[in-house]
């Protein structure tokens, strides 16, 4: 299992994290997903390698934009 973690900017309140969930959550491969709001940290669990550009493209999906990954 890996685990990558991204900054995700304009998450305001548990619905945006909500939407962050489940846009990220659909993305192939994807295992769990954990949004901390006031750090705006998403944790992103695969049982592989998963796509960068897919996960970014589901957060801008759900309204928002990805600011980095670690």
């Amino acid at each position: 299992m890996s685990t990558v973690t991204y900054t995700v900017q304009g998450m305001t309140c548990g619905h945006c994290v909500s939407s962050v969930k489940e846009e990220v959550g659909d993305v192939a491969g994807v295992t769990s997903v954990e949004v901390d709001l006031a750090t705006g940290l998403l944790t992103v669990g695969s049982d592989g390698p998963v796509d960068a550009a897919k996960i970014v493209a589901a957060v801008q999906e759900a309204g928002y934009e990805v600011a980095g990954q670690s």
